[in-house]
């Protein structure tokens, strides 16, 4: 069988995968030993690479037909780990093949139900839920995932529940829905206390706690959860999630405010992202995605709008495909964009919103929009008189303490009154 499957290795193509498969298919009275187990498995696994290369997906969904006699003759386990790695080659394939990797998954979990295997299905039914939430398909992913939560609670899968609540944590994110996200990730840590969680697994814990405390705009500790997360993600040399976890440390050094009382100012923070992203430190990690990082830090150190809007042009697909930056660096435009409003519009007591555009070099209706939204906020304290197309400002009124003291005297005597009618009626009672 070995000098079979050597053979079938040397070939290319059609010649090969047909040359596998009788390895597969065949042999079937000899007596499969732990060498024979082996190398059946490579031969599933070959073949399962080299269809994928070629595109033939359907191929590698036939292949739990053509091992059926082979699987049959192996324990559960070994099965289960040959389906998982199955589905793993055809996700190494690349992120375009979401929808052929939620069709296989499918037919998949068609496949565990017809022969019974539970354990199987829940793992990949968890896959299945990572892969809709990739796909954007949050609805589906969450009746998944629910559904899935209430079996494992009745088979107290602890290591399992620890992945599935973690899937729930980040649909919930995602939906911005961050109580029932905080909810479902003290879930998740709360059954890893009782199991052991990998280095891979604690670093996702990890990245999603720093998730949610940056939804929470509490940048320090967002900044230390992703530190712990990268660090987890670069000793298993896993790049794309370590780069991952430097681009949320580098956009937390870009948003957070200085602590009170300390010497540390908002533009060091700045320096120090611009600094971060071009380390010697992150230098394995370097290319587009920390180049998209420390354009924004120095378009937010310049407080330039036009700097900004020309980073996120430049690195669009750096910065916009990941939710949790295009969320906040919405929230930095909006920053930015205000604090320039309001230094063009603060020598004017009434000033026309045409050139209050043309000054910042923005469309008239999103200024307008955006003045408006100031002045709801309590930021400016004027009037949007937009049938004269005007900013009429306010000077904002002193406040007299005078004025809460005398309310204060008055309350303190009609405390006193009442008090004193209490006691007389006491008294005449």
């Amino acid at each position: 069988m070995q000098a079979a499957f050597d053979a079938a290795s040397e070939l290319q193509g059609a010649a090969k995968s047909d040359a596998l498969v009788a390895i597969l298919t065949g042999f079937a009275d000899a007596p499969l030993g732990e060498a024979g187990v082996r190398l059946k498995e490579d031969c599933i696994y070959a073949l399962a690479t080299l269809n994928v290369g070629s595109g033939n997906f359907d191929f590698v969904v036939g292949l739990l037909s053509t091992a059926a006699p082979f699987f049959a003759l192996v324990a559960k386990a070994k099965v289960a780990k040959i389906v998982r790695r199955l589905l793993e080659i055809v996700g190494e394939s690349g992120p375009g093949t979401l929808d052929l990797q939620a069709d296989l998954c499918g037919r998949v979990i068609a496949w565990c139900v017809a022969e019974k295997r539970t354990f199987l299905r829940q793992r990949v039914e968890c896959r299945l839920v990572a892969i809709d939430f990739e796909r954007a398909k949050y609805d589906a992913a969450l009746t998944l995932v629910n559904r899935l939560l209430r079996e494992l609670k009745k088979l107290d899968d602890k290591q399992l529940l620890v992945e599935t609540h973690l899937s729930e944590a980040r649909l919930h994110a995602a939906l911005q829905n961050i109580p029932k996200a905080k909810a479902a990730l003290t879930a998740a840590r709360a059954n890893g206390n009782a199991v052991y969680v990998g280095p891979s697994l604690q670093a996702q814990l990890d990245e999603m706690s720093g998730t949610l405390h940056c939804e929470e705009q509490d940048y320090h500790t967002a900044h230390s959860y992703f530190l712990e997360a990268y660090e987890g993600y670069d000793g298993l040399d896993d790049g794309p999630r370590a780069t991952r976890c430097l681009k949320y440390m580098l956009l937390c050094q870009i948003l957070q405010e200085p602590e009170p009382g300390s010497a540390r100012s908002a533009t060091a923070s700045l320096d120090a992202a611009t600094a971060a992203a071009t380390s010697k430190q992150y230098v394995k990690y370097a290319g587009p995605q920390l180049d998209a990082m420390a354009g924004v830090a120095r378009a937010a150190k310049a407080r330039s709008l036009e700097a900004f809007e020309a980073t996120t042009s430049r690195y669009g697909a750096e910065l916009q495909a990941d939710l949790l930056i295009k969320h906040h660096l919405g929230l930095l435009y909006d920053t930015i964009l205000e604090n320039n409003l309001a230094k063009i519009i603060e020598p004017f007591s009434c000033v026309e919103i045409d050139r209050v555009a043309e000054l910042i070099a923005l469309p008239k209706p999103k200024v307008e929009k955006k003045l408006a939204q100031m002045i709801l906020d309590k930021k400016l304290t004027g009037v949007l008189a937009q049938g004269e197309g005007r900013l009429m400002l306010h000077t904002e009124p002193n406040e007299d303490p005078t004025y809460e003291a005398s309310l204060a005297v008055i309350k303190n005597t009609a405390d006193v009154v009442e008090s004193l009618f209490g006691r007389a009626e006491a008294l005449d009672s």
